[in-house]
């Protein structure tokens, strides 16, 4: 039977008599003499004047940190310069910072030659060139929206998006119309024309920069209310890449309102009449006006009656209501149909309307 320090197999060949290997503990194997960092000198070589009793071994675990070093400065090298090849590739660039231009404004006040017809809304409307016209913001329709050279198609068709929000806000929203707030059309103004839309606002001045009504529509509740809220309109919208960092689009379109004048007491209610307005508002967006959601506005032409000639405009509109006429109609022979749209605008700031704006019996 083996002893308590003997394997099972018995005491290892070469071996004394089953004693135990004082020697074993400091036996070391290839592998780990192979591993050792440090190698012993040969005796001739300790022979030297200045010889040292070992040398060092390279390592390889040391060879190998510094293959891995190298293979990762490597990698970071080839990432940033794949980088650097797809950020001079990439037709879509990180936003340009423009500072957005002064608004150019242009008012023009069509006084009628005749009375102004008066009637039922729905009469009037009938017998207008405004029948066919579709009712607010759907007769405000963007075309089909397609990429440009530097713009994709969700681009384009957010630029028409925030247009279409713009005239629906300055144009339709009852509120805006009767001077109750101009919070929704100024909330979608590029920040660099928020001071030109504020002094416009508190005092308008006809300067081609600071006419109200070439912002919005507005008329003086005082004086006027909405005989229908539902305002006919018809137009288009076009947009343009007019450079690698700005898409333009071009609104034309003509709105047509039935007015009355403003309650007074219990009486009857007046008759109403029809109030054109034909809007021309050219928009420009760079990448940070998509992005924000909000417009810039070049210029803008409103051409609007029946209206008087010697009116100030400026503020709110002030129609000719069912009944009145104008003392002067303005523009001399010639006249200016707001319902012809795709046209220059009229060159006077008082020009003649076109009987057949209004409503015929």
């Amino acid at each position: 039977m083996a002893g308590r320090g003997d394997p099972p197999e018995g005491t290892p060949e070469g071996f004394p008599g089953g004693g135990e290997d004082e020697y074993r503990s400091v036996v070391f194997d290839e592998a780990f003499v192979r591993a050792a960092r440090l190698q012993e000198f040969s005796a001739r070589e300790r022979m030297g004047e200045h010889a040292q009793a070992v040398r060092s071994l390279p390592s390889g675990t040391a060879r190998s940190g510094s293959r891995q070093a190298f293979l990762l400065v490597l990698l970071v090298l080839l990432a940033f310069g794949t980088a650097v090849y797809l950020g001079v590739r990439n037709p879509y660039q990180p936003p340009a910072d423009q500072r957005a231009e002064p608004l150019r404004t242009t008012l023009v006040r069509l006084a009628p030659r005749d009375p102004v017809p008066g009637g039922e809304p729905a009469r009037l409307f009938a017998r207008s060139p405004a029948a066919e016209y579709r009712v607010g913001a759907a007769g405000i329709n963007p075309p089909v929206a397609g990429r440009t050279p530097h713009f994709a198609a969700s681009q384009v068709v957010a630029a028409l998006d925030i247009a279409r929000k713009y005239l629906t806000a300055s144009s339709l929203d009852p509120d805006v119309l009767t001077g109750a707030t101009v919070r929704p059309v100024r909330l979608l103004l590029d920040p660099d024309q928020l001071a030109q839309f504020d002094r416009s606002v508190e005092t308008p001045a006809d300067d081609g920069r600071h006419a109200l009504a070439s912002w919005l529509v507005r008329f003086d509740p005082r004086q006027v209310a909405l005989a229908d809220p539902a305002v006919r309109v018809q137009g288009t919208l076009r947009f343009e890449e007019t450079g690698p960092d700005t898409l333009d689009v071009t609104a034309d379109h003509t709105y047509t309102y039935a007015l009355r004048p403003a309650a007074r007491g219990t009486g009857p209610v007046a008759a109403a009449s029809l109030f054109t307005v034909h809007r021309v508002v050219h928009f420009r967006f760079d990448r940070e006006d998509l992005r924000a959601h909000r417009a810039e506005l070049l210029s803008s032409t409103t051409e609007a009656g029946p209206q008087a000639c010697d009116t100030d405009t400026t503020g709110s509109l002030k129609p000719l209501l069912a009944g009145a006429r104008a003392a002067e109609a303005g523009g001399g022979p010639a006249v200016t149909d707001p319902y012809a749209t795709d046209r220059p605008a009229a060159p006077s700031l008082c020009g003649a309307l076109a009987p057949r704006a209004q409503p015929s019996f």
